[in-house]
Order: structure tokens, then C-alpha cells, then sequence
């Protein structure tokens, strides 16, 4: 059985690397990986469209060059639209999956707009195409040997308790357990993990504030600006209680990768000194919780 610390993995928006427009100053995939590498990284995932080479050999020719697994990304995607086949684009980019020898697919189910700070309601049909959808996007990934997996996210279809709830008894998919996004839209990672172990296929650790999460979920702070003002702190520093979802985890079983990706967002290129402290005092806790 592998450790927590072979386990762990990292993803570029840790260091402020974001598919959202004007989501602050963006870092080179040299600088990211290298620096991943020095604090003992096992893994990485994909980052954004365009982070990486969109060729599946140059992809993968890029993560190995720089002694990484490839775990695989996460992946926005239009679900609820009836108007809107998102199969093709899904296809695309499992070929660098498969190439680069990724294992798992985080889709995300995004409404079609730039950023996360609005959420948009579905009526019953909409719902039902989006579950038709989901089953396709999971079919599509496992017939590559490829894991599917849904990120709840703020300002996504699935955000609160309702809407994983709702996943959890109309689809098969598993879940990517964010701690973070979960947290600040309501959901107890810990109870989640706890009752629904089965479902965890990945992970994603953030730490987080609950004073500024609250402030969130009352309106007074849009998600990005909770981001800039240090919502997420190192892990172990925060409420989400972090050690108790991993034991819980470990516990029942899960060999899935722990995937730094605490969202940051880099006013300037100064402000990685900071991101990258960040991320090794996270990794340090991370290993600190390896059982003898």
C-alpha cells in the first residue's frame, strides 16, 4: 500500500495559474513544474487549456521531461444545454489523457460564463439533460481506462449540499472531494467523506477561513475577491479540518491522489515567493499525517 506522502500531488493554480480572465499574473509552466519538482512533488495536473501543450505527445513529453506523473485535469464543462453536445470536445482532450498517461478526469459543470461568482438556476428539464449529459462524459472517460470524477465549485451547477445530494442519487459518477469549494458552499467534506467514501474518486486539499467562507455565502464578498483577501490558508491552518478527512479517507480505503490546489491568485510575479511557502508548508503537513 502507498503512503500519503507518495500520494501527493499538485495542481498550477496553486501558483495563481487559472483558466478565468484576469485572474491575476500567470506563471510558466517551467517555473511551475520545476518548483513542484524541488518540494517533492509526485504528480501534477493538467492546469487550464493552453497551460500545457494541447498536442497529446508534446503534453506528455512535457511532464516527463520534468519527472512528473500526470494525473490528469480539471476540465470546465457545458452540461445543462440542450443545444450543446459536449462529447467532441470531451474526446479531444482524453487523447492527451491517454497519451500522457493521466488517470483521472475532473469535470467540472460550469454555466457557460467567465468566472464563479454567479450560480445559475435549472429548471427540470435542464436537469434532466444535464444528468444525460454527465452519464456521457463519464461513459466517455471510462472507456479509455480513464476515471471520471464531478468537482463541486462555487458558482457551478453543483455548489451546495442540495445539488451534491442530487448527484449523488441520479448518477453513478464519482466525486472529486474539494475541500474548499465544498466547504464554503455548505457541504461538510468530513460527513461527505464520512458517509460517501465509496463515491471520493479524487481529491482536492484546500484549507480554509470560515469567517471569509461566511461572507461568501452571505453575499458580502464575491468569490474572487475571498481568494485575494487569503480565504485559503497553508493546510492545517484553516477549518476544514484537513488530517480528519485524510484519516477518514486512508481509513476506508482510498489510494486516490491528494492534490494540492488551493486557489491563489499572483498580483505580480513577486507574490510567488509567498504561494510557493504556501504550498510546501502544505506538503509538510500532508506528510506529518503518514501513519507508521
Amino acid at each position: 500500500m502507498t503512503t500519503i506522502t507518495d500520494r501527493i500531488a499538485a495542481a498550477p493554480i496553486s501558483w495563481g495559474v487559472c483558466e478565468v480572465p484576469d485572474w491575476g499574473y500567470q506563471l510558466n509552466p517551467d517555473q511551475v513544474l520545476g518548483d513542484m519538482r524541488r518540494l517533492g512533488v509526485a504528480a501534477t495536473e493538467f492546469g487550464p487549456e493552453g497551460f500545457l501543450p494541447q498536442a497529446p505527445a508534446e503534453r506528455a513529453q512535457v511532464l516527463s521531461g520534468c519527472g512528473l506523473k500526470a494525473v490528469g485535469g480539471f476540465f470546465p464543462l457545458v452540461l445543462h444545454k440542450a443545444d450543446h453536445d459536449p462529447l467532441p470536445e470531451i474526446e479531444a482532450e482524453l487523447d492527451a489523457y491517454v497519451a500522457a498517461g493521466a488517470t483521472t478526469v475532473i469535470y467540472s459543470a460550469v454555466s457557460g460564463e467567465d468566472g464563479y461568482d454567479e450560480r445559475v438556476q435549472l429548471d427540470d428539464d435542464q436537469w434532466d439533460v444535464f444528468f444525460a449529459n454527465l452519464d456521457r462524459a463519464r461513459e466517455a472517460a471510462e472507456s479509455r481506462g480513464i476515471t471520471a470524477t464531478l468537482h463541486p465549485h462555487v458558482g457551478t451547477l453543483i455548489e451546495n449540499r442540495d445539488d451534491v445530494e442530487r448527484v449523488l442519487e441520479r448518477s453513478t459518477i464519482g466525486l472529486t472531494l474539494d475541500t474548499g469549494h465544498l466547504f464554503i458552499g455548505g457541504t461538510d467534506p468530513l460527513q461527505l467523506a464520512r458517509e460517501h467514501g465509496d463515491r471520493i474518486r479524487h481529491t482536492h486539499l484546500k484549507d480554509v477561513d470560515n469567517a471569509m467562507a461566511q461572507r461568501v455565502r452571505d453575499g458580502d464578498l464575491t468569490y474572487y475577491e475571498a481568494v485575494v483577501q487569503g480565504m485559503y490558508r497553508p493546510l492545517g491552518q484553516g477549518d476544514a479540518r484537513i488530517g480528519d478527512i485524510v484519516h477518514v479517507l486512508e481509513d476506508q480505503g482510498y489510494q486516490g491522489w491528494y492534490t494540492m490546489e488551493q486557489d491563489t491568485v499572483l498580483p505580480d510575479v513577486e507574490a510567488v515567493h509567498a504561494a510557493v511557502a504556501d504550498v510546501a508548508e502544505s506538503i509538510e503537513f500532508l506528510r506529518s499525517l503518514d501513519r507508521p
